[in-house]
C-alpha cells in the first residue's frame, strides 16, 4: 500500500464484506468491532462474549445468544483478533482504530449503545440478586466487572432515552446492587478515606450520578424529587461532595442550582466540600461554593485545618487569593498542632517539581496580610522559617528574612534551628538538594545564626549533615571556622559515628575522614567506635574506608563487651518478632503467591543488601585483620559465633566454623555453646546443617523439631512483618 488512502479503502472494503453477510453475522461482526474499538479499556475475550450476548429490553442473559469468540473473530473478517500476549481482544492493526475515528458515521451513538447494553446487564435479575458485599464479580458473570465501571463513561459521552431509563432503574436502590461494591471501592481506598475493609460502600443515586459525572442522569434523577440531596454515603459523602472531589464542575452547579442542598456538609472527616476543593485546586468549584450565602468559607476540619490552610499546603495560588479577598477568612487561624496557613505555605516546597513557584506567591500573599504573624511557632516550636529550611525553600526563606520580626536561629522545642534543618532535612529530593544547599548558605551568611548550636540532644548541624546523605551539605559546614566536626553529641556520638551508621552516610563519612580534626576511633557514651556501629548497621563501604586507617582499632570493645566482629555476626538491627525472620521470611516469600508482590519483593531486596553486604561482607573484612580475635567474649560471655548461631546467621556461622581459630564447644554464661544455645532459643533451622556437621546434634532435639508439617509446608510459618530498615 502506498498511502494512508490505499489503507482506508481497504479498511472500508473489508467493512462492506461483512456487512454483506448474512445478517446476524453482519450484526456480530460490526458490534464486535465496535466494542474494542469504543471500549474504555481492553476487552478479554469472555467479557466480549458475555457483552455481544447481552439482548436490549430482556430482562436476563441467553446463554444460547452468548457468541464464541472462535465465532465473533470468523464474523469480523480478519479485522478483530486475540492478542496472543495479553490474552485482549484487539483490533488487527492501529491503522484500522486511525480509520474508524476519522470516520464517525461508520457507528451511530457507539457509546451509548455500549452503555444501553452494560446497564441492560446490571438490570438482568441474576445480576441483581448477587451479594452486594461480594469484592469481585463471580467468574460466572465475566461482564459485570466492566459493566458496573465503565457504563458511566460511556453514558458520559454519549447518551439517549433509553440509556437514562436503564439507569435511574440501576440506581434505585445502589446501595444493594453489587456494581455499587465494584464501582467505588478502589476510589474510596484511593482517595484517602481511610476505607473500612470490612466496611460494605454505600451510595445513593444521586452520589453515584455525582461520582460518574452524568449531568443528564443526574437532572432526570433530581426531576423525580424522590432522594434526599443531603444524604450521606459511605464516609459521610454527600452528592456535592463527590461532585466537587472529582472536579465535575457541571454537577457541582447543577447540585447548588437545588435549595435544599447544604453547601457546607461535611464528610466524617469534617472536610466541607469548600475544603476539598480549596486542597484540590478546583477554582470553579470554589466560586461556585463561595456564591451561596450558607457556605462558611473558613469552617475548621477534625484537625482544626481550614480551607485557607489546605490551599496554601497544596500551593493554589488563585484561591489563596479568592479567600484571602474575604473579610470572613482569618489568614493566621491555628489548626491543632498550632500550624498557621503561612506555616503550611512556608513548609511545603517540596511538593513542588517546578521550583516551588506556587508555594512562594501564597507566602508573599500571606506575608503581606497583618494579621498573619511571619514568626509564629506551632505547638512544636517550629516556624515558618524553620519549615521552609527544612524544605529547601530558598526563596521563602529569602522573603522571611528580610523581615526584622523573624528570629533567624530560632530553635523549636527539640533545640533544632531552622540552620539545623536546612542541614538535615528530614527528605530532600533531586529538586530540593540544591534548595538546601542554598538555604544552608543564605543563613550562614547571617550573623546572627549560629553554625555550631546544639540542639536538646546535644547534636549540631554537622551532626544533622552527616545523616543526610549530602557531602556537600558537609563541606559547606566544614568551611566555617566555628564548626568543629569532630563534636560529640549527649550519647557522645559525633558526626561520624552518625554518618557511619547510617544508609545515606558514605558520602558524609568520607569526608570527614579527610579531615585532620576529626577522630576514626572516638568512642561514644557507650564505648561505641564508628567502626562498631557500622559494622551493626551493615555499612560495608563505610566499614572499609574505616579499616583501611591505621588509627582504627578493629577489635575494639564496648562497654558490654561487643566487638564491631560481635555486632557484625549477631546484628540487631532487623528484629522481627521471631529472632530466625529472616531465614524463614524468605522461605516464605520467594514461596508464596503474595498478594502484594512490591512489599514482598522490597522486603526481599532490602534483606538481601543487608545480609550479603551488611553481615557476610562485613565479617569478611573484619576478618582479615590480625587483630580480631574470634573468641573474644562480652559481659555475658558470648562469642561472635555465639550471637551469629542465636541469631540464625546461617553464612556467618558457616564462615566463623570454618576457621580454626573460633572455638564452637565455648561455654557460655548459662553453661550452653553457640549451636544448642540457638536450638533452644527457637533459631535453630537455620544453622542445624552447620550444628549437624560439627557434631552437636543427635538426631533427636533439634531434628525432631523440624519434622512434621513444618518441614513439608512452610507456608504453616507465620508470616514476620516486613519492617523497614532503622535509618540510625
Amino acid at each position: 500500500m502506498s498511502s494512508g488512502q490505499d489503507v482506508g479503502d481497504v479498511y472500508a472494503a473489508s467493512m462492506e464484506r461483512i456487512g454483506a453477510q448474512e445478517k446476524d453475522r453482519a450484526r456480530l461482526g460490526m458490534e464486535a468491532i465496535m466494542w474494542v474499538a469504543y471500549s474504555e479499556r481492553p476487552l478479554s475475550p469472555e467479557e466480549l462474549c458475555e457483552a455481544l450476548g447481552v439482548e436490549i429490553g430482556s430482562a436476563g442473559l441467553d446463554n444460547d445468544n452468548v457468541p464464541s469468540i472462535r465465532t465473533i473473530l470468523n464474523c469480523g473478517l480478519g479485522l478483530v483478533t486475540v492478542d496472543s500476549s495479553s490474552c485482549k481482544v484487539r483490533l488487527v492493526h492501529f491503522t484500522l482504530q486511525e480509520h474508524i475515528q476519522a470516520n464517525p458515521t461508520l457507528f451511530r451513538s457507539p457509546h451509548s449503545k455500549i452503555a444501553e447494553v452494560c446497564l441492560t446487564y446490571l438490570n438482568f435479575g441474576c445480576i441483581r440478586d448477587l451479594s452486594p458485599a461480594l469484592r469481585s464479580p463471580p467468574p460466572t458473570t465475566p461482564f459485570l466487572g466492566y459493566a458496573s465501571r465503565y457504563w458511566g463513561a460511556h453514558a458520559r459521552r454519549q447518551t439517549s432515552a433509553s440509556v437514562i431509563s436503564l439507569a435511574i432503574k440501576l440506581l434505585d436502590g445502589f446501595d444493594a446492587h453489587i456494581s455499587c461494591e465494584l464501582l467505588l471501592r478502589k476510589e474510596y481506598l484511593d482517595s484517602g478515606l481511610n476505607s473500612d475493609q470490612n466496611s460494605p460502600i454505600k451510595c445513593t443515586a444521586l452520589q453515584a450520578a455525582a461520582f460518574l459525572d452524568v449531568l443528564e442522569i443526574m437532572v432526570s434523577l433530581l426531576k423525580i424529587n424522590k432522594w434526599d440531596i443531603n444524604a450521606t454515603g459511605s464516609f459521610g459523602i454527600t452528592a456535592l461532595m463527590w461532585a466537587t472531589k472529582m472536579g465535575h464542575d457541571a454537577i457541582v452547579k447543577v447540585l447548588l442550582e437545588q435549595d435544599e442542598v447544604n453547601p457546607d456538609s461535611a464528610d466524617k472527616s469534617v472536610r466541607t466540600p469548600l475544603s476539598w476543593a480549596a486542597g484540590d485546586g478546583r477554582e470553579k468549584i470554589v466560586q461556585m461554593l463561595l456564591e451561596r450565602n450558607d457556605a462558611n468559607p473558613d469552617t475548621p476540619d477534625e484537625h482544626g485545618r481550614t480551607p485557607l490552610s489546605w490551599a496554601a499546603y497544596k500551593g493554589r495560588e488563585e484561591i489563596v487569593r479568592i479567600l484571602l479577598g474575604r473579610s470572613d477568612v482569618d489568614p493566621g487561624t491555628e489548626d491543632e498542632d498550632g500550624r498557621t496557613p503561612l506555616s503550611w505555605a512556608a513548609g511545603s516546597a517540596i511538593w513542588s517539581r517546578t521550583g516551588g513557584e506556587g508555594w512562594e506567591r501564597v507566602s508573599k500573599m500571606l506575608l503581606e496580610r497583618d494579621e498573619v504573624n511571619p514568626d509564629g511557632a506551632d505547638k512544636s516550636g517550629r516556624t515558618p522559617l524553620s519549615w521552609a529550611a527544612g524544605d529547601g525553600g530558598e526563596k521563602i526563606v529569602q522573603m522571611l528574612l528580610e523581615r526584622n520580626d523573624v528570629n533567624p536561629d530560632a530553635a523549636d522545642e527539640d533545640g533544632r534551628t531552622p540552620l539545623s534543618w536546612a542541614a538535615g532535612p528530614e527528605v530532600w529530593t533531586s529538586e530540593t538538594k540544591e534548595g538546601h544547599r542554598r538555604v544552608i548558605e543564605i543563613l550562614l551568611g547571617r550573623n546572627d545564626v549560629d553554625p555550631h548550636s546544639a540542639d536538646k540532644s546535644g547534636r549540631t548541624p554537622m551532626s544533622w549533615a552527616a545523616v543526610s546523605g549530602s557531602k556537600m551539605f558537609v563541606k559547606i559546614l566544614l568551611e566555617q571556622s566555628d564548626v568543629n566536626p569532630d563534636s560529640s553529641d549527649k550519647s557522645g556520638r559525633t558526626p561520624l559515628s552518625w554518618a557511619a551508621a547510617t544508609i545515606e552516610g558514605e558520602g558524609p563519612a568520607k569526608i570527614l575522614l579527610e579531615q585532620n580534626n576529626v577522630d576514626p576511633d572516638s568512642t561514644d557514651n557507650s564505648g561505641r567506635t564508628p567502626l562498631s556501629w557500622a559494622a551493626r548497621n551493615g555499612r560495608g563501604k563505610i566499614l572499609q574506608m574505616l579499616l583501611e586507617r591505621n588509627d582504627v582499632n578493629p577489635d575494639a570493645a564496648d562497654e558490654d563487651g561487643r566487638t564491631p566482629l560481635s555486632w557484625a555476626a549477631g546484628p540487631a538491627i532487623w528484629t522481627p518478632e521471631t529472632e530466625e525472620g529472616f531465614e524463614r521470611a524468605a522461605k516464605i516469600l520467594t514461596g508464596r503467591n503474595y498478594g502484594n508482590p512490591w512489599s514482598a519483593s522490597r522486603f526481599l531486596c532490602e534483606w538481601q543488601r543487608y545480609r550479603e553486604e551488611g553481615c557476610e561482607g562485613i565479617v569478611k573484612r573484619l576478618l582479615e585483620r590480625n587483630e580480631v580475635d574470634l573468641d573474644s567474649t562480652d559481659k555475658s560471655g558470648r562469642t561472635p559465633l555465639s550471637w551469629a548461631a542465636e541469631n540464625g546467621r546461617q553464612k556467618i556461622v558457616e564462615i566463623l566454623s570454618q576457621r580454626n581459630d573460633a572455638h564452637p564447644h565455648m561455654v557460655g554464661p548459662n553453661g550452653q555453646t553457640p549451636f544448642p544455645c540457638a536450638t533452644g532459643n527457637g533459631t535453630g533451622r537455620v544453622v542445624q546443617g552447620q550444628a549437624e556437621s560439627h557434631g552437636f546434634l543427635s538426631s533427636s532435639g533439634l531434628g525432631e523439631e523440624l519434622s512434621g508439617p513444618f518441614a513439608t509446608n512452610p507456608s504453616l510459618y507465620p508470616e514476620p512483618p516486613l519492617k523497614k530498615i532503622r535509618r540510625f
